[in-house]
């Protein structure tokens, strides 16, 4: 059972829509700046770092597996700060990453449960604790049924378990092992606007640039569908 940490804020603060209903973030160099495979500890709360969190007060900013520090990208915690903050309407957030081995996914969400984005609110809390209430519907790893194509699997499972259509989606990916964006906007695509999701890549990891990119990417899709 998930705790259910907060206190989350109730109301909305202002912010330029229209903004996606399901932001997607691939993990390993993108949303962090660690590779999970080449990791060999799982993460625990004996073992962690503390910082500011981006003026916010010190929390959470690095855990560590072994001798390695697995830290948020400057524009991950930039997007999940605005998101605790309710800036983005009703987007939800989720993780989709192909890591490589069993180890790695779990080492994967040990670390979402111990990195903070603001004191007091892990990752976990905020993604799986709010938007899921509890409900862990990340697609990590390529055991079956995911493989090592994410457009094949992790996205079709999650239009089926959000029930958000693809062309209401965010995708930020490095796509550094292959070009995950370009081959989901191909393949997951909504059969009445013939669009997939806004893709951002994200070679040096998801950036404080990335990130608004992607947001005005999105705005700028929708408006053109709706014009």
């Amino acid at each position: 059972e998930i705790e259910q940490r907060g206190p989350f804020p109730e109301s909305k603060m202002g912010a330029h829509g229209p903004f996606p209903d399901l932001c997607v973030f691939d993990l390993d160099a993108c949303f962090w700046d660690q590779e999970m495979y080449t990791l060999s500890r799982i993460c625990d709360s004996s073992n962690v770092v503390k910082g500011d969190l981006n003026g916010r007060g010190e929390g959470v900013v690095g855990v560590m597996s072994g001798r390695s520090k697995i830290s948020l990208h400057t524009g991950s915690l930039i997007a999940l700060q605005n998101h605790y903050d309710k800036k983005f309407d009703d987007m939800k957030v989720c993780f989709a990453s192909s890591a490589d081995t069993p180890l790695a996914e779990q080492i994967g969400r040990s670390a979402l449960k111990l990195l903070e984005v603001v004191p007091g609110v892990t990752v976990w809390d905020l993604v799986v604790g709010r938007d899921w209430n509890g409900e862990d519907i990340n697609q990590i790893g390529r055991q079956p049924p995911l493989s090592s194509n994410k457009a094949r699997t992790h996205f079709p499972i999650l239009r089926e378990l959000t029930k958000v259509p693809y062309d209401r989606m965010l995708f930020f990916d490095d796509c550094q092992w292959g070009d995950h964006c370009g081959m989901v906007e191909a393949s997951c695509k909504e059969p009445e606007s013939g669009r997939g999701p806004t893709t951002v890549r994200t070679p040096y990891g998801l950036g404080r640039e990335e990130w608004a990119e992607g947001l005005r990417k999105y705005a700028k899709a929708i408006k053109k569908e709706m014009n």
